[in-house]
């Protein structure tokens, strides 16, 4: 099984054997182009870049899938989180006709890479399912059907719907699929690979000297490019995107229901947060996937009950049903609902990102892989401007914002606090984490299902944003950007390049 970044399996991390790197790259070597990050849109960036005769470098700060990628639903989809409504309103309909286009241009990249590859990811074609509820829900499904027209999506109305729901109105789009992401990216690591690429896992970008050659800094050593790619869902460090990219979380479950009831297209209801829809084949053996209570991280005081809502629509929709695996995942919203690819902002040379998928990232991560590939071989995409990074105008002060927000202020080294005196004032159960006052300090505290009490400095070392209690996932969770912890204040994924601090504390074990 591989490693993810929350607690909660997911169906996609049962893999036999984890991907295992070849052999370690020289720090020798002035690569290409260095990409940080190991998920979908590295490696389908990196693939890209090596058929183009670029010498590339994976650096992943866990194992491959250890972010979001390892917790999607794995939708593939032109009918996309953000309407073409809002795209057309915030654009224009010729970008909504190009976010159509490149969205469904990434849905071949992804079939072209499965048979070039012979990549064994349970791949299925499928169609999309829009459906109302209310005269409300039916009026802005219309406004939809008519910009997803105009955009030139393949869509009518329909009849029925996959999922045995009651509905009022409903529009179908062809041309969509569904696969196994952990099963793809593998193939492609295994096809960069072959190909002449290197991939380092378990090694964290600290940073980076924008000099020519870039000199990128990590735990394992200093590494050269001539360029470098941001594929870390959201980039590291300080920088105007995290002002213009707010982190969700979406909970899903994987079930197993009567045979006959499993949907074979995606499904998506028109509520917010929407509830989403699919089945899945996985080593011969289907799963319904559902997935919603979407939230901004942090913002929700206990997340666990996401999962009991989530069970209780399973059970309206489904009488006979198991859940066989139950889990959560980050996302980052766009401001404007696009996403940001190309040049990273204040950064104009060498240095690229691909952020703001929102819930689109499994397409979005190849709207990316071309768009970078064909910057970086010299070659005119189309769609540069839309999805271009700098299309955000810097903020007043924002150099200043950086300076007086880069590091945490308080310091707990040297204290002693006692565990005795903690657990009476925060009063914990077991596996219960919360952020108290103590001794004219704020404390992240949590203990354990054995009793043991931890304790952090609860200021995010990114932007110095108090992290909140995740109770589904066991973690601190910044509300701000994203950034998020284990229990202990181990950093997990996101914008923050260090841990949490961790406060001395005197133990006490419950007898």
């Amino acid at each position: 099984m591989i490693q993810r970044d929350t607690l909660n399996k997911s169906l996609w991390q049962d893999i036999a054997v984890p991907f295992q790197s070849n052999d370690v790259p020289s720090p020798d070597t002035i690569y290409d182009v260095i990409i940080v990050g190991g998920g979908i849109t590295g490696l389908s960036t990196g693939i890209l870049l090596q058929e183009a005769g670029k010498n590339c470098l994976i650096i992943e700060a866990n194992n491959l899938c250890f972010g979001t990628t390892g917790g999607t639903t794995a939708h593939l989809n032109t009918l996309l989180d953000t309407p073409y409504t809002t795209i057309s309103k915030n654009f224009s309909k010729e970008a909504s006709r190009h976010v159509a286009q490149a969205t469904a241009d990434a849905i071949q990249l992804i079939k072209r890479n499965i048979n070039k590859y012979q990549i064994h990811c349970e791949f299925e074609d499928a169609a999309a399912y829009l459906y109302a509820e209310n005269s409300k829900q039916d009026k802005e499904l219309e406004e939809i059907f008519n910009a997803a027209i105009e955009a030139g999506l393949t869509a009518d109305y329909a009849d029925s719907i996959p999922i045995p729901a009651p509905f009022t109105k409903a529009m179908k789009v062809a041309g969509q699929g569904k696969f196994h992401p952990v099963k793809y990216v593998y193939g492609l690591a295994t096809a960069f690979e072959n190909a002449g690429g290197k991939i380092l896992q378990h090694c964290r970008v600290t940073g980076v000297e924008d000099v020519e050659p870039l000199i990128v800094e990590t735990s394992s050593g200093k590494y050269s490019g001539r360029d470098l790619i941001y594929a870390t869902h959201i980039p590291p460090g300080v920088n105007l995107l995290h002002l213009r990219c707010m982190p969700y979380r979406s909970y899903v479950m994987a079930i197993k229901v009567e045979e006959e009831e499993y949907p074979e297209d995606l499904t998506y209801d028109m509520y917010d947060p929407y509830f989403y829809y699919r089945t899945q084949m996985v080593d011969g053996e289907k799963y319904l996937i559902i997935g919603g209570k979407d939230h901004k991280t942090g913002h929700e005081e206990n997340t666990y009950r996401n999962y009991l809502q989530l069970e209780s629509k399973i059970k309206s929709l489904y009488s006979s049903s198991e859940i066989a695996y139950q889990w959560s995942a980050q996302y980052f919203e766009p401001a404007d609902g696009l996403p940001y690819i190309g040049h990273l902002p204040q950064h104009p040379n060498h240095i690229f990102v691909a952020t703001g998928f929102g819930g689109n990232g499994m397409v979005y991560s190849h709207v990316a892989a071309k768009i970078l590939t064909d910057q970086l071989t010299g070659k005119e995409a189309g769609y540069d401007d839309l999805f271009n990074p700098n299309r955000i105008k810097p903020v007043a002060g924002f150099t200043n914002f950086i300076k007086h927000n880069a590091d945490v202020v308080k310091q707990f080294v040297g204290k002693l606090f006692s565990s005795e005196k903690l657990e009476e004032l925060s009063g914990l159960a077991a596996g219960e984490g919360k952020v108290v006052s103590f001794e004219g300090e704020k404390l992240g505290v949590y203990k354990s299902e054995t009793g043991e009490i931890f304790a952090v400095n609860p200021v995010c070392t990114h932007l110095k944003c108090e992290v909140k209690f995740n109770s589904a996932e066991k973690s601190w969770d910044c509300p701000c950007h994203g950034g998020r912890f284990d229990c202990q204040g181990k950093l997990l994924t996101g914008p923050p390049s260090r841990d949490l601090e961790r406060v001395s504390i005197e133990q006490l074990i419950n007898k």
